[in-house]
C-alpha cells in the first residue's frame, strides 16, 4: 500500500513533540507495512499539497495529519472522489476521528489505514466551504478569534487560551438576529449562538457532544435560546449536569439544506475551529456519504 501523507507541522501533539517529528511517522506507517510518502508542511501550504495529493498517481490513499482544520482541507479534496481519506489524529481535540473510532496513538492510527477499511460518510459544507465537524456563528467564533490572539501575543497553549477567551467573550454578551429558512422552519432567531452540525450531535452547551452516526445524510441545526448573559450560565449548569431540554433552550431543525441570513452583509463563523469571513446569507447543506474514510473494520 502506497500513501501520501501531508502533516501540519503546527499540529497539537507534533508541534509539541521531539525535534524530529518525522521520524516516529516513518516508523509508525513501516512497523504497519505501509510505504508512506512524508511531507510536513506549513499552515500556509496545506491547501496546495492535499490539492495536489488528490491528483497524484500512483497512490492508494491520502493521510492527513493534524487537527479537524487539516482534515476539513483535506475532505474539501478528496470530497466526490473514488481515493480515500486516512487520518493521523494530531491535534488537539480531533473530533472527527474520535467520532470515526480511530484511536489517538499514531502506532494504532497507521495500522487502521493499513487495514483499508473504508466507509463512506457525509460531509458539510457553508457557502461551497466543506466542513467535517461543524460550524456556528455568534460566541464561539468570537472565542475562536480571542484564543488564537491570545495565542499569538502570550504563547498560551490553545486549552489555556480558550479558557481565556471564553470568559472575554461571555463579559460581552450579545445575540444576533438571524432568519433560518429550511424544511419546516421559517423563522426569525435571536440567539447568541447558532451551532450547525454534520449530522446531530449530543447536546451539550459548550464541550461538543459526540454524534451517534456520521452517515445520516442530515445537518442539525441548535440556536441556543438564553436571552442574557444570566441565562446563559444556567443553561450552562445545566449541560454540566446533561440537563439540558431541547425545547426549552434550543431552536432545534434537522434538515438537508438551510439559509441563515441576518442583517449583515458579512459575518465572521467558525468552520472547524477556525474562523472565516463569509457574504451573507450563509447557506448550508449536507452533501451524503460523499467522503471515504478509512477507519477500523467492524
Amino acid at each position: 500500500m502506497k500513501v501520501r501523507v501531508i502533516v501540519n507541522r503546527h499540529g497539537g501533539t507534533l508541534k509539541a513533540s521531539r525535534k524530529d517529528a518525522e521520524a516516529p511517522l516513518r516508523d509508525a506507517f513501516a512497523a504497519a507495512g505501509v510505504e508512506a510518502d512524508i511531507r510536513l508542511t506549513e499552515p500556509d501550504d496545506i491547501f496546495d499539497a492535499f490539492a495536489e495529493a488528490a491528483r497524484a498517481p500512483g497512490i492508494d490513499a491520502v493521510v492527513a495529519g493534524g487537527g479537524d482544520g487539516t482534515l476539513s482541507c483535506a475532505a474539501g479534496h478528496l470530497a466526490g472522489s473514488k481515493r480515500p481519506l486516512g487520518i493521523l489524529p494530531l491535534g488537539t481535540l480531533n473530533h472527527l476521528a474520535r467520532d470515526a473510532g480511530i484511536p489517538s496513538g499514531l502506532d494504532e492510527a497507521a495500522a487502521v489505514i493499513a487495514g483499508r477499511h473504508v466507509r463512506a460518510i457525509d460531509l458539510a459544507e457553508v457557502n461551497g466551504r466543506v466542513f467535517v465537524n461543524n460550524s456556528s456563528v455568534g460566541l464561539y467564533p468570537d472565542m475562536v478569534r480571542l484564543r488564537d490572539a491570545e495565542q499569538e501575543r502570550k504563547g498560551r497553549s490553545k486549552r489555556l487560551a480558550m479558557l481565556s477567551a471564553s470568559f472575554a467573550t461571555l463579559r460581552h454578551f450579545r445575540r444576533h438576529r438571524l432568519w433560518i429558512s429550511a424544511e419546516g422552519l421559517e423563522a426569525p432567531v435571536r440567539t447568541p449562538l447558532l451551532f450547525v452540525g454534520n449530522n446531530r450531535y449530543q447536546v451539550n452547551l459548550f464541550a461538543l457532544g459526540q454524534r451517534e452516526a456520521l452517515d445520516r445524510g442530515e445537518l442539525s441545526l441548535y440556536a441556543i435560546q438564553a436571552r442574557s448573559r444570566a441565562g446563559l450560565f444556567w443553561a450552562g449548569i445545566r449541560g454540566i449536569f446533561g440537563k439540558l431540554d431541547q425545547q426549552r433552550d434550543f431552536v432545534t431543525a434537522y434538515v438537508g439544506e438551510a439559509e441563515v441570513s441576518g442583517d449583515r452583509d458579512f459575518m465572521t463563523i467558525s468552520i472547524d475551529g477556525e474562523t472565516e469571513r463569509m457574504e451573507m446569507p450563509l447557506r448550508y447543506r449536507i452533501r451524503p456519504k460523499a467522503l471515504k474514510l478509512i477507519v477500523p473494520a467492524p
